[in-house]
């Protein structure tokens, strides 16, 4: 069979599969189990299939995944994300679009304890939107850095999906792990200029001073004294264990699971009801991600075996790229799926066939990856199926429309193209850090 056709058997139902909204991980099963009786010899592929599932999550290098979402459902199930949220807005005072910098500040602040993105965006949204709505704030201005800052938790450590993103693409978790927090925080650091130049320019957008109280001296400072700084050791010790080489990304996220009980139990604020929830999130979550992993291992091989992968890759090295055309052609892709493909599709569908082309070319694997981590992260705010614009008007008032959403969303993805931008040209950016793990 030609390669070309192999890939149509395999992609199209693939594609029919999600576009009738057959969640990811069922769509890939599904054409498995039909590209498994196909390519891989009727039964005997069935039973290579559920060999094959066992042996995909049968993977040290996984037991991140949990650990890291567990950390930031503990500090949202026990309250201390919403403290530590509340002692950033008690601190930044008198300025123009100040709870728009708390949304951001707070939610970078939240990107650094939890792994999620989806939680990230619910929890700020839940807590500030309704409150910047009724103060006055511009619908797009109270929105937009809210979703924005959602999105930072795929780069800032801990990520579950760096830890995904490494296994399915062969590249080091504990590198890639390292290496997001400079373009997180960089593209943080462009939100909040943003957001400030805004309001200065547009002062209609957003009040003046919408402080409730005017503290002073150190009642001003105390709550981030008490209620944020701590927590940041959380972070000093998943981060620092892996950059010191003390732990491996799997034990420096047990030693943040560990950290963050102590955290729990030191403010006081763990009960067994927080606790029980928190292991229910994480068990939905990452029994989620697991059925993803046990598809896309499959998805993968029968890509191999049929063909598909090699005929396509031959394909293009016939064209002889040059390497940053090669990487921008790649680029442009993820960016394209990200209108219509939500990230773990996106990962399963395209990595097979970007990383051999990658290592072929010489280009960095941490670079790289890198580069297509912010692509999946700008993909959450494109229209029209942007996760994170879902969980938005999930969290909004019933007055916002949709088109609202999508308007709140379009400055910051333009922000975040810039630093990809930023980054492609100078790849230190992303790699500096990593020089310190190897």
């Amino acid at each position: 069979m030609e390669w070309y056709l192999a890939l149509g058997i395999l992609l199209i139902p693939l594609f029919l599969l999600m576009g009738a909204g057959i969640p990811v991980a069922f769509a890939f099963l599904g054409v498995n189990i039909l590209g498994a009786w196909l390519f891989l010899g009727g039964e005997v592929g069935l039973a290579q299939l559920v060999r094959n599932s066992i042996g995909s999550v049968n993977n040290f290098a996984l037991a991140p995944i949990p650990l890291f979402v567990l950390m930031g459902e503990i500090l949202l199930h026990t309250g201390l994300a919403f403290r530590a949220i509340n002692a950033i807005e008690q601190l930044i005072q008198r300025v123009p679009g100040r709870l728009a910098i708390v949304g951001v500040l707070g939610g970078t602040t939240f990107a650094t304890l939890s792994g999620s993105s989806i939680a990230n965006t619910a929890m700020m949204g839940s807590v500030m939107l309704p409150d910047m709505l009724k103060r006055g704030y511009h619908p797009t201005l109270a929105m937009g850095p809210i979703m924005a800052v959602g999105g930072i938790a795929m780069l800032i450590p801990p990520s579950a999906l760096i830890v995904m993103f490494g296994s399915l693409a062969g590249i080091s978790i504990a590198q890639l792990l390292i290496a997001g927090i400079i373009p997180g925080l960089l593209m943080a650091t462009c939100f909040l200029a943003y957001v400030i130049l805004r309001s200065r320019l547009r002062p209609a957008d957003a009040p003046a001073d919408d402080a409730p109280t005017s503290l002073k001296g150190w009642a001003r400072w105390r709550p981030l004294v008490r209620d944020v700084l701590p927590l940041f050791l959380i972070f000093v010790a998943v981060v620092g264990s892996i950059l010191t080489g003390w732990a491996s990304p799997t034990e420096s996220a047990a030693i943040g699971v560990f950290a963050t009980l102590v955290a729990t139990v030191a403010y006081r604020s763990v009960s067994w009801k927080g606790l029980i929830e928190a292991v229910h999130s994480t068990v939905r979550v990452s029994i989620i991600i697991l059925f993803v992993m046990v598809a896309s291992t499959t998805f993968a091989q029968l890509l191999s075996f049929s063909g598909a992968a090699s005929g396509f890759l031959s394909l293009i090295r016939e064209w002889n790229l040059e390497p940053w055309l090669l990487v921008l052609g790649m680029l442009a892709i993820i960016l394209v799926l990200g209108c219509v493909v939500e990230q773990v599709s996106m990962m399963m569908i395209t990595l097979p066939f970007f990383m051999p082309l990658i290592a072929t070319a010489g280009i960095d694997p941490v670079w790289f990856g890198i580069l297509m981590l912010i692509g999946l992260e700008i993909g959450l705010l494109t229209p029209p199926f942007g996760l994170l614009l879902m969980v938005m008007q999930s969290v909004a008032p019933p007055s916002i429309r949709i088109g609202q959403i999508y308007k709140a969303a379009a400055p910051f993805i333009v922000i975040e193209i810039a630093v990809l931008g930023l980054l492609f040209l100078v790849p230190v950016l992303a790699t500096g850090l990593t020089r310190w793990i190897q």
